[in-house]
């Protein structure tokens, strides 16, 4: 899936990765993918962005960590993340509904 077609959504679907366990970026990128069953399967230059945009809205906090001697920067869901991903997650079931709704 290209990275357009989420246009107005993948800053819900990161902030749905991070609300399971606080992730590093790359890891975001992975777990996008895993769930997806490998269709977002997404460059850094798309999520990175998103995670950084994300956190300076305080959606998303960080924090750096070293594992294994590597540094990085492991992002976690605020409570303002939470709420604003419930209401993303009412704004997708309607719109979805809708959608469904004209096509079926």
């Amino acid at each position: 899936m290209r990275a357009d077609e989420l246009k107005g959504h993948l800053d819900g679907l990161i902030l749905a990765v991070v609300a399971r366990e606080p992730l590093h970026g790359y890891a975001v990128i992975e777990a996008l993918k895993a769930r997806s069953g490998g269709a977002l399967a997404l460059p850094e230059g798309t999520v990175y962005p998103v995670l950084h945009r994300l956190e300076a809205d305080g959606l998303l906090a960080s924090q750096w960590s070293v594992v294994a001697g590597r540094r990085r920067r492991v992002y976690r869901i605020t409570r303002s993340g939470e709420r604003e991903l419930g209401v993303r997650r009412e704004r997708w079931h309607a719109f979805a509904q809708t959608i469904e709704a004209v096509l079926a």
